[in-house]
């Protein structure tokens, strides 16, 4: 009955042991989504009034939850019939056209950022006047102004979340199933906590600049308030372009990776010196043009169907 009980227990502390140690892996592999996913989610929920800043922060962090809670579960099974079929003599991937799917559409919420502030720019301005008259005036309901800025970077997040599932699962493919599980939600349950809590941070520093300026703050808090409050615009407009840089860097990452050739061609014109630059750049050349492509294959459908149903007089 001891020895039982010791046994269960030493597999137990194996298990664990192993899923630590695979968790630490999955994270290093996971660390460049993991800067993406930071730079779009706070560009993503600024905007909003500074009271309402963490409560958005929140509600997208429990949206980022129930993503992966789908997502895992939706993983395993997915990669569980993956290898069923594979078994049985029919290699048919599942999981990359899913992932594919969600590189395009991150390329192409970056090529429709960037036409709006481009090629619209009346359109752009106009958006962010009437941003900041939301934002500014008291007695206007910002309750769909900010369910929308939550719905736009949830949607963000379930592609990120997404991929950094695919990546940990990759780390773990040969593992037991209790490992895979163990990896995947530690991993999932870091990356929320990680994520969301930076982007707290980053969102309130306009907060902490007011409070170290106060009038019985001593000369050097002043300093560093006010360094802060110069600071904290310039962050996040930093954020906002590296954010739109992410997406076609991650959506073109994922597009190139899935096609074979294309990914073969990107790994020999990388070879030699700064390989990760060059590779960074063209994934990024990638995702421009899909993204491009994916926007004006999109706006052309629109004029066609404008046209189409244009009545004649």
């Amino acid at each position: 009955m001891a020895s039982s009980f010791f046994a269960l227990f030493d597999d137990i502390a194996s298990l664990l042991d192993d899923i630590a140690s695979m968790t630490k892996v999955a994270s290093g592999k996971t660390a460049g989504v993991l800067g993406d996913d930071l730079a779009l989610n706070a560009e993503q929920v600024s905007g909003v009034r500074a009271e309402r800043e963490l409560p958005v922060v929140w509600a997208v962090a429990k949206g980022s939850l129930v993503n992966k809670a789908i997502l895992v579960p939706a993983a395993l099974i997915i990669a569980a019939l993956e290898g069923w079929l594979e078994a049985r003599g029919f290699a048919i991937p599942l999981i990359l056209p899913l992932l594919m799917l969600g590189g395009a559409y991150l390329c192409f919420e970056g090529a429709e950022k960037l036409a709006h502030k481009f090629l619209h720019k009346a359109e752009a301005v106009e958006h962010h006047d009437m941003l900041a008259q939301v934002v500014a005036d008291p007695s206007m309901d910002l309750l769909a102004f900010e369910q929308e800025k939550i719905k736009g970077a949830i949607r963000t997040d379930f592609v990120l979340s997404a991929e950094i599932i695919v990546i940990s699962l990759g780390t773990v493919a040969e593992k037991a199933f209790a490992t895979q599980l163990g990896v995947l939600t530690a991993i999932s349950l870091v990356m929320t906590v990680g994520v969301y809590g930076l982007v707290g941070g980053i969102v309130k520093l306009d907060d902490l600049g007011l409070h170290l300026i106060r009038p019985s703050a001593g000369a050097f808090s002043r300093s560093l308030g006010r360094f802060v409050l110069a600071f904290a615009p310039k962050l996040m407009k930093a954020l906002s372009v590296i954010g739109t840089a992410a997406m076609f860097l991650v959506g073109g990452g994922i597009l190139a990776h899935g096609i074979g050739p294309l990914h073969h061609a990107i790994e020999a014109l990388s070879a030699g010196a700064l390989s990760w630059l060059w590779s960074s750049l063209l994934n990024g050349l990638t995702g421009i043009l899909a993204g491009a492509l994916l926007v004006g294959g999109l706006s052309a459908l629109s004029f066609l169907r404008n046209k189409r149903h244009t009545p004649t007089v």
